[in-house]
């Protein structure tokens, strides 16, 4: 049996999937309001910051993965305009549901589907920018996952990981006493879930850090990566480029 870890906790492989999907199926409904609160309103920032540094153009292609509510599919979409092309995926039907209809309410129609970034359906060579924010910390074969995003981009192209990272050392302290004491605290008043929340803290300090990321993105074929640190690390955008 191959292990791995969910949060704290050692699980079987073969159940960590099961176990993040149920995490998101219950934060989908308040998820966008949390993220405003539990970052005050930064992961807009740090999202806006990704779209620039994607620099689509009119007309090009790209793959939102872990896509969830759809901020960054909405801002592609901008910047591809009619002539371009935006899928906006997520493994976890809730949250890709949930993301569907906020486009559709914003009068945004976007190819729309369920897939699995360790196995993308998508053919080799074809997207300008493949983008991931706040997922691949979820995901059980990040190495295997990274790959497929490498696969599936256009030589050139460019993979944007935007994830909850390695805070500066001054912060460390009052950066974990938010998390594991305010957060579950946070996510039970409002989404009527502590443990999902406590699971997020976990699930960021188990997450490769900023020299580690950009080492596994090296090994899964990326000849460039670099990372900027956002907040003071917080969060990192890491960008590679299929070379």
């Amino acid at each position: 049996m191959s292990t791995t870890h969910f949060g704290y906790e050692t699980v079987d492989e073969q159940q960590k999937a099961g176990r993040v999907r149920q995490v998101f199926d219950s934060v989908a409904p308040k998820y966008d309001l949390m993220n405003d609160l539990m970052s005050a309103g930064l992961h807009r920032a740090w999202k806006a910051y990704t779209v620039l540094v994607a620099n689509l153009r009119e007309g090009q292609k790209a793959l939102d993965i872990a896509g969830g509510t759809g901020d960054l599919a909405l801002a592609f979409a901008k910047k591809v305009g009619s002539a371009g092309t935006v899928v906006h995926t997520d493994i976890n039907e809730a949250m890709l549901r949930t993301g569907r209809d906020r486009l559709l309410d914003k009068g945004v129609i976007l190819p729309t589907t369920v897939c699995d970034a360790e196995a993308l359906p998508f053919a080799d060579n074809y997207f300008d920018v493949v983008s991931v924010a706040f997922g691949l910390r979820n995901m059980t074969h990040k190495e295997r996952a990274l790959a497929e995003m490498r696969r599936v981009l256009k030589p050139g192209g460019k993979l944007l990981v935007l994830e909850f990272s390695k805070v500066a050392k001054p912060l460390e302290k009052a950066y974990d006493w938010y998390s594991f004491s305010v957060l579950p605290r946070l996510g039970q008043a409002i989404a009527g879930d502590a443990d999902s929340y406590r699971y997020l803290a976990e699930s960021i300090r188990m997450h490769p850090g900023q020299q580690e990321l950009k080492a596994l993105m090296h090994q899964a074929g990326f000849g460039h990566v670099d990372y900027h640190n956002l907040t003071a690390g917080i969060a990192a955008l890491h960008v590679g480029i299929k070379c």
